[in-house]
């Protein structure tokens, strides 16, 4: 049997916590949190754990998957807090298990692959020097594999529908963020809203840019294609 992806947090080790709140931008017309907002909260609070943690090994982190398991969607106005902690840890890779809290209950749980990269973000670089001693004792041995594991190209006949990609859409790196792409789900969401128990992930397999994109969907399967052909994003929907 498979080991257990959403592990329970440690008993032992590194936990950051980070604030959050279900603002106006944050939340669906009925008032329910967006996947892109909670993708962004999660975002904000690994960025927050990594600078407060002190470790800089000179390279960069990258999102390779990510998945979201909703069990009921922050509302506007709701104060949430991230509780993020390293999960488990490869030769060039980690995992980062996180909860979304509101008033003392879990919401959604989350977790998310990220691979460390050179400064230019072109190559595999290995974990940052003292990234054991900070997060070690949390991922307790655990050990990941940075292998993507949805179907990289869509069948024949997928279904089409127009996407672009804005200049808002960009961050610091000059490429669409990663959050950004869970906007494709909302764009199903919205007409039928979901009462909750959603399992939703997506994998990053290359960087967007501004300009048009097609979205194919086959199944539970959505693939986010580049104008030149290139799948930068798929998508898995489930329930």
């Amino acid at each position: 049997m498979a080991e257990p992806e959403l592990v329970p947090p440690p008993a032992g080790g590194r936990v950051f916590r980070h604030p959050a709140a279900a603002g106006l931008a944050d939340v669906a017309p009925s008032g329910r949190a967006r996947l892109d907002a909670i993708a962004r909260w999660l975002q904000d609070a690994a960025l927050a754990d990594v600078v407060d943690s002190g470790l800089d090994g000179g390279g960069v982190w990258v999102l390779r998957r990510l998945r979201l398991v909703v069990a009921r969607f922050p509302r506007l106005g709701d104060a949430v807090e991230v509780a993020t902690f390293c999960s488990g840890t490869g030769a060039l890779v980690a995992e980062r298990r996180s909860t979304v809290a509101a008033g003392g209950s879990a919401l959604v749980e989350a977790v998310a692959l990220w691979v460390h990269l050179d400064p230019g973000g072109a190559h595999p670089r290995p974990l940052p020097e003292g990234f054991e001693s900070v997060y070690g004792i949390a991922a307790a041995g655990r050990r990941v594999r940075a292998r993507l594991r949805h179907p990289a190209a869509p069948p024949d006949g997928a279904a089409r529908r127009p996407w672009r990609f804005r200049a808002a859409d960009l961050d610091v790196a000059a490429h669409v963020n990663n959050a950004v792409y869970w906007e494709v789900v909302e764009e199903e969401l919205v007409a039928s809203e979901p009462p909750g128990a959603l399992d939703v992930e997506v994998e990053y397999r290359a960087p967007g840019d501004v300009g048009e994109a097609v979205v194919l969907a086959a199944g539970e399967m959505r693939w986010i294609v580049a104008d030149a052909g290139d799948v930068l994003a798929t998508v898995r929907l489930g329930d």
